[in-house]
């Protein structure tokens, strides 16, 4: 119960000095150039708080940990796909009963939950696509992932990728990760079975994590 208590008053801090403490992290961070990659909505805070035009196109989407570990382990060939929508998901669903663009890259399927329709999400996926790909420097990518599938061989598989650039999120410490960017964290989801959405990860990162200086760094 008090420990709910500070994490109240802290982050209504930090939402109530958003603007300057947000305004500080731009200044510092100048124009260094990073790429977010994520399975959820956490990377959509991130180019929101440093108030950056998205060159990502993992925004307002989610993909189920199959697919997310697939797609960033053959990132190319998968971001040089075409979209095409399909009217269900080979997930157990519906989750809003499918009222928000499903569609693959090739065999990924990629959930547009936070879109109107399959034109914007088309629209939108594009531009953000090759906004991205004029980054050539892998150093400057971001990936990130949780335990949303509640399998912590996603999570392990996920870090054992050739990337620089790596942070996990969990319920739980997984003993091969301790020198790894994977934080567990206390906050669950309403289920109870993982951690809390995107949103609400990232806003509550800074209490684990100097999320600042890993992309500055």
């Amino acid at each position: 119960m008090i420990r709910k208590l500070i994490v109240f008053i802290r982050r209504k801090f930090r939402d109530s000095f958003k603007n300057y403490l947000s305004g500080g992290d731009i200044k510092d961070i100048g124009n260094k150039n990073f790429v977010v990659i994520s399975n959820n909505c956490w990377g959509t805070e991130v180019y929101q708080w440093y108030k950056r035009p998205y060159n990502s196109p993992f925004i307002g989407l989610f993909i189920y940990g199959p697919c997310y570990l697939k797609l960033i382990s053959n990132f190319d060939h998968y971001m040089n796909q075409r979209l095409e929508f399909i009217s269900t998901s080979k997930y157990p669903g519906p989750h809003r009963a499918w009222t928000y663009p499903i569609a693959k890259l090739d065999d990924i399927e990629i959930h547009f939950s936070h879109y109107e329709s399959e034109a914007i999400a088309r629209e939108k996926w594009g531009r953000r696509t090759a906004r991205m790909l004029e980054e050539k420097n892998m150093n400057n990518y971001y990936f990130k992932i949780c335990d949303r599938d509640r399998n912590d061989e996603f999570i392990e598989e996920f870090h054992r990728l050739p990337y620089k650039n790596k942070i996990s999120y969990a319920l739980r410490d997984i003993d091969s990760l301790k020198a790894r960017n994977h934080l567990k964290m206390n906050e669950k989801d309403k289920n109870g079975n993982c951690v809390i959405n995107g949103k609400k990860l990232y806003k509550l990162t800074f209490l684990y994590f100097d999320l600042h200086k890993w992309l500055k760094a």
